[in-house]
């Protein structure tokens, strides 16, 4: 299955309707998805945005946590209770909601940035703002990310 990554800036309009990037609007089909699941980012002034499977991992995810913890409840209230699923038009455009569109920031265009299995939706200079600082962060830290080894089912030997 195709992974999202990249950039691509579309223009959003008083409707809040967006076209969403083709190759993204294809992996988020290939993986048996007809919508796009669409919350705010707790993290950044973003929208959050996935396909079906992701957001059933999601679900399972708050599912392993301990039932009626405030963790569990928090987690849900940020991701579930926030969450739209939007359909795509025949032109692969879905209208995001105001409330998201007001937490993000945005206006005139979104930019969708690629996140390997879901995106993210951003106002495009707050999207570069953030993108330097974390850079930035990265070459600070002299981070490094360890690669790790295939798995059979992702294709590896």
């Amino acid at each position: 299955m195709a992974l999202l990554v990249g950039k691509h800036i579309n223009k959003i309009d008083k409707k809040g309707r967006v076209s969403v990037p083709k190759p993204f609007r294809a992996s988020v089909m290939e993986r048996g998805g007809s919508v796009l699941y669409v919350y705010p980012s707790f993290n950044y002034p973003a929208i959050e945005a996935c396909g079906e499977e992701f957001m059933r991992r999601l679900t399972e995810s708050l599912c392993g946590k301990e039932m009626f913890s405030n963790e569990q409840e928090d987690l849900a209230a940020a991701v579930l209770d926030s969450a739209h699923a939007l359909p795509f038009d025949p032109e692969g455009r879905v209208v995001l909601p105001k409330d998201l569109i007001a937490h993000a920031g945005i206006s005139g265009e979104a930019l969708f940035v690629g996140r390997g299995e879901s995106m993210h939706i951003w106002q495009p200079d707050a999207h570069e703002i953030h993108r330097r600082n974390g850079i930035d962060q990265v070459r600070a830290r002299r981070a490094t990310l360890p690669l790790l080894p295939s798995s059979p089912e992702k294709g590896g030997a």
